[in-house]
């Protein structure tokens, strides 16, 4: 299995906003830090993306692709693999988040 995202893994839109990557997981663990579940929300800052004069940035991530044999709750983890589309304040998908960072030990709490 690819190693599992998270909350000190990093996180970043195809433009360069930072990905906020929080969770409400507390019960797993990987390197020390709460992992990331496919049920999240996370948001985006900082984004600049601008088509023609209108500012539209990317907002949130929605996320796909989660392992399918570790859960929380019946909610899917995170992995380097998983699929973090950003989308804007409509909701249009605007590229792929690039992430980093994951953690390959996992304690359970």
């Amino acid at each position: 299995m690819p190693p599992v995202l998270t909350v000190a893994s990093q996180a970043q839109c195809m433009h360069g906003g930072e990905v906020l990557l929080l969770t409400t997981n507390t019960v797993l663990l990987a390197g020390g830090s709460p992992v990331l579940l496919e049920t999240d929300v996370h948001f985006v800052v900082g984004c600049p993306f601008t088509v023609g004069v209108v500012y539209t940035p990317c907002v949130t991530v929605q996320w796909q692709a989660a392992a399918t044999s570790l859960t929380v709750n019946g909610a899917g983890v995170l992995v380097e693999t998983s699929i973090g589309e950003c989308l804007n304040a409509a909701g249009a998908p605007q590229g792929i988040a690039i992430v980093s960072g994951g953690a390959p030990e996992l304690e359970a709490i």
